[in-house]
Order: C-alpha cells, then structure tokens, then sequence
C-alpha cells in the first residue's frame, strides 16, 4: 500500500526508510510498505539462501536474504526495492553514502512470489532489474507449487527461461556457480491437499 504522501525524493525516502521499523519499496517518489510474508513464504527464502551460501563456501560471493536494498535506476526514474534473496560474486558497489546500505551490482536477484507481488514480479519489477548491467541472473521461486523458474541474460541481451515443476529438479546458476535444487527449497514446506496432489503428478 503506498503511503499518503503524494511525491517522495531518494533522500526524503532513505531518511524515512533507515528509522522506520517496516521495510519499504520506492518507484519513481511513491513509497510502498511491504507486506509481512507467510511462514511458508520466510521458509523458502531462508532454505534458498543458506542452500547457496553453503555452496558457496569460501569464494569471494556474498548471499544476503530479504534486508539487502536494492537501487535501480533507469534515466531519471529512481526505484529502491528489497529481494528475498541476492547473491554478489566480486567487490560489492554499495550507494556512496555514510550508511553503505544500498546495493548497487546484484548478479543474481531472487523473489519467492506471493499471489499480490507475482504480476508485478515477473512484469515491472523484471523490466527494472534488466537494466542491472551486473545483473546475469533472475530466480523466480513459487510458494503455492513447486515452479522454479531461472531468466539468464544472454550475449544478446536477451533473456533465456528455463524451468522445474519437479519436487527432485534443479537448475543451474552459471554466473555464480552454484545449483538451486527443489528438495533444498522446499525444504519442510507443506503444501495444501490439492497441490500437494498435483506435484505428486508432475513428478510421475
């Protein structure tokens, strides 16, 4: 829900953001609460992002869950957004400012959708983060099914979809070596009867 403020600017917004005690997104001087996330959905976020740091080992990457803010512009349209997950192989470029809080060079960007982000995930937000010169990768995690779905950039620019409905499948993150697997995943996450009927048949 936006807040009754009618136009924000960048510093108005990261003034507010950095005493608040909820989380915010910021779209072009509109300032949006976020929404708190479901059991099911925390679950999946913290079994990806432990799933990847423990790939990761002792490379020079960091994996940073659901805090990390996340600049984006594009010409003069500003956007602050926070990912459930996001992963930096190299030097991490932060926004030049004292509080170092805002990441500007994500290679990989996942969101576990929720049935009132998931148009706007797969649609604007995606739009934005393409922009990302550092961006390689994008993960979209479903918490009602068991869909993964990976966008990796191409040489061309474009961007090559490749998915898994099978509780047993995983997908391979080349920018940072690393594998997302759907037993990891999903990990002690219960599904309702229906669904979980319905993976049943996708993994025949």
């Amino acid at each position: 829900m936006a807040l009754p403020k009618p136009r924000w600017t960048e510093v108005e917004y990261l003034a507010f953001e950095r005493s608040s005690e909820e989380r915010h997104e910021f779209i072009d001087g509109e300032v949006v609460a976020m929404s708190g996330a479901s059991e099911r959905h925390n679950r999946i976020v913290m079994n990806t992002s432990n799933s990847l740091y423990n790939q990761i080992g002792d490379r020079p990457c960091s994996v940073y869950a659901t805090d990390m803010r996340v600049q984006v512009r594009v010409g003069a349209r500003r956007q602050y957004t926070y990912p459930d997950v996001v992963v930096v192989c190299g030097a991490v470029e932060l926004a030049g400012d004292d509080f170092q809080d805002t990441l500007l060079n994500p290679t990989v960007i996942i969101e576990v959708l929720s049935p009132s982000t998931e148009a706007y995930d797969r649609g604007k937000k995606f739009t934005r983060y393409q922009t990302l010169e550092s961006l390689q990768e994008y993960i979209l995690i479903a918490q009602d099914s068991i869909q993964i779905d990976r966008y990796l950039r191409q040489p061309d620019k474009q961007w090559l979809l490749l998915s898994t409905q099978s509780g047993e499948g995983e997908i391979e993150l080349p920018s940072i070596g690393c594998t997302v697997r759907a037993p990891e995943v999903y990990r002690n996450v219960k599904f309702d009867e229906a669904a979980s009927e319905e993976y049943a048949d996708n993994d025949l």
